[in-house]
C-alpha cells in the first residue's frame, strides 16, 4: 500500500470519527478499537473456531429477546450434531443492543445492565445476571413478549434454555463482540453514570463470557467471514 493510499484511508477514518464527536461522543475508545483494526494481524483466527461443514454467521445487533440465540439453534439443530458451526455478533449501543449479551453475571449487576437494556424478569424486576447465558425456565417469558403470545406456553422455557449461550457454544458456535461498539457502549455507560469510560471498558475486557473473543470491528469480521466461506444471515 502506498503511503498517499494509506494517508487518504486514515484521513477518511479520521473525518468519521469527527462525525461521531459532533454528535456527542469523545473518540478515545473508538480510536483506540480502529487503530487496532488497522493492523496486519491474526485478528482472523477466531475463524478457526468455526466448526462444521456448514456453517453460518447470524448478525444479531439486537438481543430480541433472545430470539437471535433461538434461530442459531433452530440452524444448527437442523443438521446431525457436528456437521454445523455457526458465528454470532454482539454489538450496537442503546437500550435494544446485543452487546451486553457477551459479559458475565458481575457485570450485569455491577453497571445495571438488565435496566439499562429494558430486560425485566417475571416480577417485573430488571435482571441483575446475564439471563442470555444463565438462564432458567422460568426466563422463557422473554420469548413469549417478543412474540406477543401468552407466556404460558410451556415449550418456551425450554426454548429459551435450550438456546442459552454456553449451550450453543457447546454445539457449536463462537461470540463476537464488535470493539468499535464496545468504544462506544462505554461512553454511553459513562454517560449513564456508571463511571469513567476508560475504567469501564477495562472492566468489561476483563469479564467477558469464557469463549468470547472481542473483533476490531463487526464489518470486518463479516467481511472475514464471507471469505472463510460462511454464510450470512441478518437477524
Amino acid at each position: 500500500m502506498s503511503t498517499l493510499a494509506h494517508s487518504d484511508r486514515r484521513g477518511f477514518v479520521a473525518r468519521g470519527l469527527a462525525v461521531v464527536a459532533a454528535a456527542g461522543w469523545t473518540t478515545t475508545a473508538l480510536g483506540t478499537s480502529v487503530a487496532a483494526a488497522d493492523q496486519a494481524g491474526d485478528d482472523a483466527a477466531w475463524v478457526k473456531e468455526v466448526p462444521g461443514a456448514r456453517r453460518c454467521f447470524f448478525d444479531c445487533p439486537q438481543h430480541m429477546n433472545g430470539f437471535g440465540l433461538l434461530h442459531i439453534l433452530n440452524y444448527l439443530s437442523a443438521y446431525p450434531l457436528g456437521q454445523a458451526g455457526a458465528v454470532s455478533s454482539f454489538y450496537s449501543v442503546g437500550p435494544a443492543s446485543s452487546i451486553a449479551l457477551g459479559f458475565n453475571d458481575a457485570m450485569w449487576a455491577k453497571y445495571g445492565l438488565g435496566e439499562i437494556l429494558q430486560l425485566q424478569d417475571a416480577d417485573g424486576k430488571p435482571y441483575t445476571r446475564n439471563v442470555f447465558a444463565s438462564p432458567t425456565r422460568a426466563d422463557g417469558h422473554l420469548l413469549a413478549r417478543r412474540a406477543q403470545i401468552p407466556p404460558s406456553i410451556g415449550v418456551l422455557g425450554d426454548a429459551f434454555v435450550g438456546s442459552s449461550i454456553p449451550a450453543l457454544q457447546k454445539m457449536g458456535t463462537k461470540f463476537l463482540v464488535c470493539g468499535n461498539a464496545l468504544g462506544l457502549w462505554t461512553l454511553e455507560l459513562e454517560a449513564r453514570g456508571k463511571g469513567a469510560a476508560a475504567a469501564i471498558d477495562k472492566d468489561l475486557r476483563a469479564n467477558l463470557l469464557s469463549g468470547v473473543t472481542i473483533v476490531p470491528a463487526m464489518v470486518r469480521a463479516i467481511e472475514q467471514a464471507q471469505a472463510a466461506g460462511i454464510s450470512y444471515n441478518r437477524q
